[in-house]
């Protein structure tokens, strides 16, 4: 499905590609570019290209969203299914459909493009919408909870629609913990430590709670390579592996990680 620059979305039965740079509508859709790398389904290049396309094509830093494809469906002569009863710029076509936001986030942070990572959070974060007067009477809705598209169609480009959206907000804790701070269990009970931290940072603290036990964990920056692990001490303890072993046994401990 490459198309040169980046993936193709789909086909139609006589063949004709959609998500490609001759179609009129939908000529670029997140969706494979953002799964190509979460999938490990490409190489390097044509990641790197993929993500670049979306940067460019579909990450809205004026209005401060992502696109889920663009241009949105019109009047092509083609019927790609109910996505094209929305109004253009409206849901799906070519809104900012909140799932597929997230995953280009998750796909940038996969790369270790940290400052795009974090570009793509803060356009993503509802709170962000609401900072000033004019944002709130933009956005129109809570500012607290995760909408599951914002409109671009004119006149309406930032509003968001449809809040208290669990599919959305599901996807953006796991963006959030696992991506960019970069706490990811393995084996059900080993905690690993990989942050993607911007570079104004020299660390961060969380509460990580397994069962019963409470583990206050400090990361700390000593190098330029947040993601690489050095140590891991609990309890003023040394740990080998610089991983977290999980056991409940209804205590508090101590976690200092640090990265670099």
């Amino acid at each position: 499905g490459w198309d040169g620059g980046w993936y193709r979305r789909a086909y139609f039965d006589d063949g004709t590609p959609l998500g490609s740079k001759d179609s009129p509508e939908c000529r670029i859709d997140a969706l494979p570019q953002s799964w190509a790398v979460l999938a490990a389904a490409t190489d390097g290049d044509r990641a790197a290209a993929a993500m670049d396309a979306v940067n460019e094509k579909l990450v809205d830093d004026r209005h401060r969203l992502v696109r889920l494809f663009d241009p949105p469906f019109d009047g092509a002569p083609w019927d790609p299914g109910y996505i094209k009863g929305y109004v253009p710029g409206v849901r799906e076509n070519g809104g900012q459909y909140t799932h597929a936001g997230v995953w280009v986030g998750m796909a940038l942070a996969r790369l270790g493009r940290t400052d795009d990572a974090w570009r793509v959070f803060g356009y993503l974060n509802p709170v962000r919408h609401a900072v000033t007067r004019e944002g709130c009477d933009t956005y129109r809705v809570e500012p607290y909870v995760m909408a599951a598209d914002v409109y671009t169609a004119p006149g309406w480009c930032g509003c968001g629609g449809w809040t208290w959206y669990t599919g959305s907000a599901g996807w953006m804790y796991q963006f959030v913990l696992g991506e960019l701070l970069g706490l990811r269990v393995e084996g059900g009970d080993t905690l690993t430590f990989a942050p993607l931290m911007p570079a104004s940072w020299d660390g961060f603290s969380v509460t990580y709670r397994y069962r019963n036990t409470y583990h206050h964990i400090r990361v700390r920056r000593v190098g330029p390579d947040t993601r690489r692990t050095v140590r891991v001490q609990v309890d003023g303890a040394d740990i080998p592996d610089h991983r977290l072993h999980l056991v409940d046994d209804a205590r508090t401990r101590q976690v200092l990680v640090e990265v670099g």
